[in-house]
């Protein structure tokens, strides 16, 4: 699984060039970051370069190596152009909620590759649901994927209700169904031979929605 597929490398060579020419360059950084009030003035190339950008080396190193457990499951079952698709469509579906949900907050920015692999992460969950994931502080106590994801995706419902820490949670968020909904659009036939799964896998993106046209996010 470990044996890493060459558009996995190309991915995290690509987020570790932009990110340190980002560390090193701040002007470089400023004008390639998410802002909201920018790309309403109609710099939308933001929406993708901002998802190659890092605050620091914990930030990058995180991101990428929740890629490099994920990745490899995606390739495995739609190759790697597709993942690569899933890929690019997870980061600006992450960027389009954003700016959805704080299109108000001229002074909103952000950074990072969360959307694209928060995407990756759901998607290898959705094709393979109850492959059990382990944490290292609890490396006996295997949880089914999707009991995460649904988990994961309802914190990060919380973490947009009250804006906990420096978090682009509603990034998160986005990829996560661009994630899905590209996953589904590959192999629609999860549809049928997986409906119970494709269906809970919905459930937090559904509540989303219900809260936001209820105005309670």
């Amino acid at each position: 699984m470990y044996n890493l597929h060459i558009a996995t490398i190309a991915i995290i060579v690509a987020n570790i060039l932009v990110s340190l020419k980002g560390f090193n360059d701040i002007s470089f950084f400023e004008r390639y970051k998410f802002g909201i009030g920018a790309i309403r003035a109609g710099q939308r190339e933001r929406m993708v370069t901002s998802g190659f950008l890092h605050v620091d080396f914990t930030h990058l190193l995180f991101n990428m190596i929740t890629l490099y457990f994920f990745a490899d499951v995606v390739i495995a079952w739609l190759g790697p152009g597709r993942f690569l698709g899933i890929y690019l469509i997870s980061l600006v579906a992450g960027s389009l909620l954003a700016l959805f949900f704080h299109k108000d907050e001229p002074y909103y920015s952000a950074v990072g590759a969360s959307g694209a692999v928060t995407g990756i992460l759901y998607a290898s969950i959705l094709l393979q649901p109850n492959e059990p994931l382990y944490f290292i502080f609890l490396p006996q106590v295997g949880i089914p994927g999707y009991v995460l994801g649904i988990g994961y995706l309802l914190y990060s419902i919380y973490g947009m209700k009250k804006s906990l820490g420096n978090i682009g949670h509603t990034a998160h968020f986005g990829g996560a169904i661009g994630g899905y909904a590209t996953t589904l659009f590959f192999i629609p036939e999860l549809l049928f031979t997986d409906t119970l799964m494709v269906v809970l896998l919905a459930v937090p993106i559904v509540i989303l929605f219900v809260l936001e046209k209820m105005g309670k996010i």
